[in-house]
């Protein structure tokens, strides 16, 4: 039997923050706090600068919300231009990034489904500061 899950109460800027250059995320809710179901993150971005990089989940759906400013995400080969309120479903296998490119800072709300994604975050951010 699985232990049972505790609540979780978090103010602005509280969990675990990995900085990259210019991208910024802090997971809320991840591993055993939601018991490997799903990951909750915050991306922030920089103004004019670009995401993760093309990429997709073979196993993992994802949710993206964005709570400030402007963000274009690619979904499968169309660019769509998400300012503040838009929703995204990203189902597994289909290829996706996002950018900034406006002048103003950017936050995207994410859930990734089921969970794990934090566990790679380590190795994100060294390969960022390996690569620019």
């Amino acid at each position: 039997m699985t232990a049972p899950l505790a609540p979780i109460a978090l103010g602005p800027d509280e969990g675990r923050a990995y900085a990259m250059p210019a991208m910024r995320a802090v997971f809320k809710a991840d591993g055993a706090e939601t018991g490997e179901r799903y990951s909750i993150s915050e991306w922030w971005v920089e103004p004019r600068s670009d995401g993760p990089g093309t990429h997709s989940h073979e196993a993992n759906d994802e949710i993206f919300y964005v709570i400030e400013g402007t963000a274009v995400l690619l979904v499968g080969d169309r660019w769509i231009d998400a300012p503040r309120g838009s929703f995204f479903f990203i189902p597994a296998g289909t290829t996706h990034d996002f950018a900034n490119r406006s002048d103003a800072r950017m936050g995207l709300f994410n859930v990734f489904v089921p969970g794990g994604f934090e566990k790679n975050m380590r190795s994100i951010v060294q390969w960022f500061e390996e690569n620019g």
